[in-house]
């Protein structure tokens, strides 16, 4: 019984060290992700303003 009992202690401790590597790597998954979707944003509206300008370029041409 006392072989089994520290087998069993043994494999909390691997499995709680396992489930704080995977939190981390979360955590590391979940910022990265964030700067991702911030620089998606940031070159939609980019994106966004060049083409606003553009069809403002395009109309003050067609008026002259």
């Amino acid at each position: 019984m006392e072989q089994r009992l520290h087998e069993l202690r043994r494999e909390l401790e691997r499995g709680q060290q396992e489930m704080a590597r995977l939190d981390l790597r979360r955590q590391e998954l979940r910022d990265t992700l964030l700067r991702i979707s911030g620089a998606i944003q940031v070159l939609e509206e980019l994106k966004s303003q060049e083409h606003s300008s553009s069809a403002q370029t395009e109309i003050s041409m067609v008026g002259t």
